[in-house]
């Protein structure tokens, strides 16, 4: 007897169909691949960050035509109260909704702490941290109208352990960690969650970067950079994927994980094992 598969449901096939999610920082590297993946599940997309205009505009163009979805753009300045406001504002305006923020923007700088320069960790406060309390403030309205929401904050392994010379990094990635808890506590009986992504190193194209540059500068081959330098305390000694990581947020915003919040999930290859 020939037994013929059952062919995927649309709400199976793209589990998301119909939400809206704003992901910040998502123009390159893990933002960008957690807003495809979002988008590849049916999500419309709110890009955000820095770049290249006609670059930009050709990734929407890209995630919209791949994946069947809307694909805006808002240049909000992550430094700025105001300017997130009204990305919020004009996201809610444009869509009738929003049902899932994934606060990624970030920036990071390496100094001891008796060099690190004032205006380095003011702004690293403010777009690692700060920004994530204006966009989440600004979301939630709305996620409680529609009685669903999920946020999504990607911290760092760094936001569970620490690392020397990254003061302002570590210290903004901890908080993000605790403003993962607060929201998920406030926000336990209306339907959201709020988790945290801790992510290990994740192979983009400034790691990339990165890797050419150590080993130029300790005149190493890349395969020690890589393992010796980069992974030194990544006991798998890989670097996770973006893929993953938007994999990861697919999950988190679906139904499935809607008994988990208030969590920090290491992808972290084992650091935070130790």
């Amino acid at each position: 007897m020939n037994v013929t598969a059952p062919m995927p449901s649309p709400v199976t096939a793209r589990p998301l169909s119909g939400k809206v999610a704003l992901v910040t920082g998502s123009t390159s590297g893990i933002g960008l691949g957690i807003a495809r993946a979002l988008a590849e599940a049916g999500a419309d997309i709110v890009l955000n960050g820095f770049g290249d205009a006609k670059e930009i505009e050709i990734t929407q163009e890209q995630i919209a035509a791949g994946f069947g979805v809307r694909a805006n753009y808002s240049p909000a300045d992550m430094t700025s109260p105001d300017s997130i406001a009204e990305m919020i504002v004009t996201t809610i305006t444009q869509s009738g909704r929003l049902d899932i923020l994934v606060n990624n923007a970030g920036i990071q700088h390496v100094a001891p702490l008796e060099q690190f320069p004032p205006q380095k960790w003011d702004q690293i406060l403010a777009i690692n941290l700060s920004s994530a309390f204006h966009t989440t403030r600004l979301a939630l309205p709305a996620m409680r109208q529609n009685g669903f929401g999920r946020v999504i904050n990607v911290a760092s392994a760094h936001g569970l352990v620490a690392s020397p010379f990254k003061a302002a990094y570590v210290a903004a990635k901890h908080g993000i960690v605790g403003l993962t808890k607060v929201t998920a506590l406030e926000t336990a009986e209306a339907g959201i969650t709020c988790n945290a992504i801790c992510p290990g190193y994740v192979y983009t194209p400034l790691v990339e970067a990165q890797i050419d540059g150590q080993a130029k500068a300790h005149g190493i081959s890349r395969d020690q950079v890589i393992r010796d330098v980069l992974l030194a305390q990544q006991p798998s000694k890989r670097f996770a994927s973006v893929e993953e990581i938007g994999a990861l947020a697919v999950f988190l915003s679906s139904a499935a994980a809607a008994s988990i919040t208030g969590t920090a999930l290491p992808v972290d290859g084992g650091w935070t094992a130790h």
